[in-house]
């Protein structure tokens, strides 16, 4: 297995998906020629042609509406929306069409529609460039929404995710585009969707965190690892749906638990996992629910950005106040 970036792993992932299936079409602002702003579609439109990959005008929402009547005449579209804050231009097309079309059509067609768009804070963008909008689609019925949080998973939920048959939003973290490799086969192979995974086992307490923020709680685990404290480290890579079943799992060894995310507190995922624990596993706890997120303020510019998201500190700070408790 050769070592890959996350962004070379999500490049390797499209390219095996458009030489699989002459169905998948990969479209946007700048993707073709210019290989993406970021460069994760390079060479791609060289290899496949101009009918499958290829540039689009600047409109969030043309982009969308293409997206789904392709889907709707047996075509497999990869749209990618340059950076996450510009789905609001999209917005109706995302939450008001494509999330709703399958039952529109009464379970009749399939919308096999992959959403690609970058986020996340630390790479000191312009402002709605970084934002962590997941709160928004995550409360939208009939849509799927996966972060990878390394590039072995970046390739193989994005191949699950181009092959669902149901519209998926992919959003690929900035950050660690090109600050991390990891060993991943050059062969095709699938991660599951719907699906968490513990990356780091642990007795004492369990860290449920997603995308750049594992990172975080894998180096929080570290530093509590030296006063032994035994921490488990649960991603959640899905994060609608979300699996408690392996979240639970977790609890019931560890029976104290710290909830984590980039996003502000008032952003919806991480008050979902708490939820869902206070609900069905109260009687599995020891100490009250931990969470750790970013302040409830508007994204802050970039000169503040590293002290407004939550890092291995913030994190490592929780898990000892509820190990404590």
């Amino acid at each position: 297995m050769a070592k890959m970036t996350y962004i070379k792993a999500i490049t390797s992932g499209l390219d095996q998906v458009l030489a699989d299936d002459p169905k998948t079409l990969i479209f946007g602002e700048d993707v073709g020629k210019n290989g993406g702003v970021f460069r994760t579609t390079v060479d791609l439109q060289d290899k496949y042609g101009e009918d499958r990959v290829f540039d689009t005008p600047l409109a969030e929402s043309g982009i969308l509406g293409l997206a789904i009547g392709l889907s709707l005449t047996g075509w497999r579209p990869i749209p990618e929306i340059q950076f996450m804050g510009f789905t609001f231009e999209a917005m109706d097309g995302i939450v008001g069409q494509l999330a709703r079309d399958h039952y529109r059509f009464g379970g009749q067609k399939n919308f096999p529609v992959t959403i690609r768009t970058p986020f996340g804070g630390g790479t000191h963008t312009a402002e709605m460039h970084a934002d962590n909008l997941e709160n928004y689609f995550v409360s939208t019925p009939g849509l799927r929404v996966v972060t990878p949080a390394n590039p072995y998973d970046a390739k193989g939920l994005v191949i699950s995710a181009i092959e669902s048959d149901d519209p998926v939003l992919f959003m690929e973290n900035l950050k660690l585009y090109r600050s991390m490799k990891d060993e991943v086969p050059d062969d095709k192979y699938t991660v599951p969707l719907d699906s968490a995974k513990v990356v780091r086992e642990g007795t004492d307490i369990t860290l449920v965190a997603y995308s750049a923020e594992v990172n975080e709680a894998l180096t929080a685990a570290d530093a509590l690892a030296k006063d032994n404290i035994s921490a488990e480290v649960i991603d959640l890579r899905s994060l609608s749906p979300i699996d408690t079943d392996t979240i639970y799992a977790s609890i019931d060894k560890t029976h104290k638990v710290v909830v984590i995310q980039e996003a502000q507190r008032m952003a919806g995922v991480g008050a979902v996992v708490a939820s869902d624990i206070a609900e069905d596993k109260i009687m599995s706890l020891d100490a009250p629910i931990g969470r750790v997120a970013a302040p409830d303020s508007v994204y802050p510019f970039a000169q503040a950005e590293n002290d407004w998201i939550p890092n291995s500190d913030d994190i490592e700070a929780k898990a000892r106040e509820i190990f404590n408790y």
